[in-house]
């Protein structure tokens, strides 16, 4: 899991496992940063809905983390470390047979105005020292074909396509 040189951070962020006191206020935050995104997909951006999102907090095998400065969520990433979850599109015969070990990155997302300013890759670094930790040997994630931004950041930091969904209408 190669990563790019190391962007300055420009604030100092502190991570940690998200509680069940941070449910709602994570809800809006995520809201805020994918509001724009979902205005133009056909498929929703996670979380789909609030309840699902209460849910996910409930499940094994799924670690949530808040990036914060101060008291203010400038981050979240959540992660499954198999993909055998309920409602899962993940084949896991795509990677064992490509030997590979993913932590599937579920979210990942940065604040509008902390975006640019190193956030997002200290997130990066985050995730790969867990994936590291856990024996995994790529991060995989699923990011809308419009959402340009998203995908030259992930495409600067060596993330590749694995394979394509399109969706298609007559």
């Amino acid at each position: 899991m190669a990563k790019p040189p190391d962007e300055p951070l420009a604030v100092e962020v502190r991570v940690r496992r998200m509680h069940r006191r941070d449910l709602n206020r994570t809800w809006e935050f995520l809201k805020l940063v994918f509001r724009d995104v979902n205005r133009e997909t056909v498929e929703y951006q996670r979380p789909r809905s609030k309840a699902r999102f209460l849910d996910i907090y409930d499940e094994d095998g799924i670690e949530q983390l808040l990036f914060e400065v101060g008291n203010q969520i400038v981050g979240y990433a959540e992660c499954a470390f198999d993909s055998d979850g309920e409602g899962s599109w993940i084949n896991p015969r795509y990677f064992e047979k490509r030997g590979m070990r993913p932590i599937f990155v579920e979210e990942l997302a940065v604040h509008p105005e902390y975006q640019g300013k190193g956030v997002g890759s200290f997130m990066l670094e985050q995730l790969h020292h867990m994936a590291r930790v856990r024996g995994c040997t790529h991060l995989v994630l699923e990011v809308a074909e419009n959402n340009t931004d998203a995908l030259r950041w992930y495409r600067k930091r060596n993330f590749y396509k694995l394979d394509a969904g399109i969706f298609m209408a007559q």
